[in-house]
């Protein structure tokens, strides 16, 4: 009796193995294959996030060198593998920015508006998306392009970078000889600052409308 259950019980064990043992070693196997894969994709975006830092670290060093004076030629190299590498991520329009400033300091104000617009059209994040903006808007306004420069801060700003946009406004609509507009802007970036921060160069600029109207 005994023996005739256990081979029933072996049967029974035989058939759901013949059942259900493939698709339940191709799920496990398939799982492992996940779980491996997923190891090896997150190692490669960490190594990847890592060179790209070290890279972005050597453009900083070049652009920000000591003596005040970078090797232009060598931060357009760094600038060109960063891209190249590592394009579309936050590391690689931070460089764009400041291979946009190695180009405004060099006179180079075309190149300056070409990297920065590079940002701008397709920023990795709202940060970015305003630094751009903001930056553009003073190159351009170097480049006498004083109204396309004005329509960019045109629109709502986050409060974070309403002060910096209205006094850059005002620093437009100054250059047009609009000073009752940029009297407004200036006022609204003061509104938008402390009032130990609103003393400084921002107060200076209103200061200075004011004597021009006396």
């Amino acid at each position: 009796m005994s023996t005739r259950i256990e081979n029933e019980e072996l049967a029974e064990l035989q058939d759901w193995w013949h059942r259900n043992g493939k698709p339940l070693v191709t799920g496990c196997l398939l799982a492992l294959v996940v779980v491996a894969g997923w190891k090896l994709w997150s190692n490669n975006q960490v190594t990847k996030a890592q060179n790209a830092s070290a890279l972005y670290q050597q453009l900083l060093e070049t652009a920000l060198a000591p003596n005040g004076k970078p090797d232009v030629g060598r931060v357009a190299e760094l600038g060109a593998k960063l891209k190249a590498d590592y394009a579309g991520t936050t590391y690689a329009q931070y460089g764009s920015l400041f291979i946009a400033k190695v180009a405004v300091d060099s006179g180079k104000l075309d190149d300056a508006a070409a990297e920065l617009k590079s940002v701008f059209d397709k920023p990795v994040d709202p940060t970015l998306g305003e630094l751009s903006r903001q930056r553009l808007a003073k190159v351009l306004g170097a480049q006498g392009k004083v109204a396309d420069a004005l329509k960019l801060l045109d629109g709502d700003a986050d409060a974070a970078y309403l002060a910096s946009r209205e006094e850059l406004k005002g620093d437009l609509l100054v250059q047009l000889g609009r000073r009752d507009e940029a009297r407004t802007a200036y006022e609204k970036a003061k509104a938008a600052l402390s009032d130990e921060a609103a003393v400084g160069g921002l107060q200076m600029k209103l200061d200075d409308l004011a004597k021009g109207d006396a």
